[in-house]
């Protein structure tokens, strides 16, 4: 069996066409692969997230042409070297949506709840929207967690519902399915 090689790349930049197809090509032309990737614009900026796999000469001499291709691209980019993530059958996916007027520190309230209770945020998107009809200014969270296998699921949603309950959030936790 043999070993891959993984880099995650972070870039951030302003927000115009083609930075994708500009940076899809450079990474194919360094002989690798995107494994993985979150792309978005926040505000006026495009945010990537790569998780790319290739060779061990190959990714670096891709991790050698950042700051060129940083510069090229308009881009702030950083790499990082990461192996391949280890199964973990003993946590469960489960998915968390969570809806509310928009207020600070819901992320940091939901993150916390799940924290205490040793539970791994996975992926996690929010949203800012203004309700429809009324204009209210309105948050989303979509996330996925880990819960450990020996957590009782029942107890766990009575908990959550009951938290969001108290922070008048409209929410749901459910597995993910495949």
């Amino acid at each position: 069996m043999s070993v891959k090689n993984y880099l995650v790349i972070s870039a951030l930049g302003k927000d115009r066409p083609g930075i994708v197809d500009e940076l899809s090509k450079i990474i194919l032309d360094y002989d690798c692969n995107i494994a993985d990737s979150r792309m978005t614009v926040l505000g006026g900026e495009f945010a990537i997230l790569l998780l790319i796999e290739g060779s061990w000469n190959t990714l670096t001499k891709l991790e050698d042409a950042i700051t060129g291709l940083g510069e090229k691209l308009g881009l702030t980019i950083t790499a990082k070297r990461t192996e391949e993530r280890a199964p973990s059958g003993r946590l469960l996916p489960y998915g968390v949506e969570v809806v509310s007027l928009d207020n600070p520190g819901i992320v940091h309230r939901l993150a916390s709840f799940f924290s205490q209770r040793k539970i791994n945020i996975e992926d996690l998107m929010t949203s800012s929207y203004a309700a429809a009809h009324t204009g209210t200014p309105m948050f989303a969270v979509h996330m996925t967690v880990g819960i450990p296998s020996d957590v009782h699921i029942a107890t766990l949603r009575d908990e959550f519902m009951e938290f969001c309950d108290s922070m008048n959030l409209d929410a749901i936790l459910e597995p993910v399915k495949s």
